[in-house]
C-alpha cells in the first residue's frame, strides 16, 4: 500500500504525541501532558494488582500528577507502534510498553510490560489521545534493594510534593 504525504505526516504526528506522553509522565510535566488528551478522554489501565479507569482530561491530569509525584521514580518506553488510520480524523494504535516504577515511601519497584491500545482523534490543534487502555503482559513487584543508591531523581524536583497529593481512590482500584 502506498501512503500519501498526509498519511505519513499523520503517522509521525501520532508517534510524536505518544512519545511526549511517555516523557510527560516520567517528568511530571503537566503543561506538556494537558494538550495531548481530548477533553473527553477515556482511560482504562489494567495492571496485575490495580485498575485505573477514568474519563475526562482533568481527571487524567489529576491521576497522573498524583501517580508520578515527588516520591516516585519512573521510566516508560513505548516500542513497536502499529498505527492504523481509520479515516481522516481518527486513528488507532498499538504500542508495546516497557516500564520501571519505584515508590520510595513503600520501598517497592515495579517492572513490567504492557500492550497499549489507543484511539487518536484529530482536533483543530492536532492529534490527541481520545482513548487509551492497556493490559499488563508482565508485572514484577519487589522490594527495592536496601543498598540502592539513587543518584538522579527527576520527579523529586518536578513531581507533586508528597504533602500535596490528592485523593484519587475514585479513579484507581487495587486487588
Amino acid at each position: 500500500m502506498a501512503y500519501s504525504l498526509r498519511q505519513l505526516s499523520d503517522f509521525e504526528d501520532i508517534r510524536t504525541l505518544k512519545h511526549r506522553y511517555f516523557r510527560g509522565i516520567d517528568t511530571a510535566d503537566i503543561d506538556l501532558l494537558r494538550p495531548l488528551f481530548t477533553e473527553d478522554v477515556e482511560i482504562d489501565y489494567r495492571g496485575g494488582s490495580y485498575r485505573a479507569k477514568l474519563t475526562g482530561r482533568e481527571n487524567m491530569l489529576e491521576f497522573l500528577a498524583n501517580s508520578f509525584h515527588a516520591g516516585a521514580l519512573a521510566m516508560h518506553h513505548g516500542h513497536m507502534p502499529e498505527i492504523t488510520l481509520v479515516d481522516a480524523d481518527m486513528a488507532e494504535g498499538l504500542w508495546y510498553l516497557e516500564d520501571l516504577f519505584i515508590m520510595r515511601d513503600a520501598n517497592l519497584k515495579t517492572q513490567g510490560t504492557a500492550i497499549y491500545k489507543d484511539v487518536y482523534r484529530r482536533e483543530a490543534s492536532g492529534w490527541k489521545i481520545a482513548r487509551s487502555e492497556y493490559d499488563r503482559v508482565i508485572e514484577l513487584v519487589s522490594p527495592l534493594a536496601p543498598d540502592v543508591n539513587i543518584t538522579a531523581h527527576q520527579l523529586a524536583k518536578t513531581g507533586r510534593p508528597m504533602n500535596r497529593l490528592g485523593d484519587i481512590s475514585h479513579l484507581v482500584t487495587f486487588d
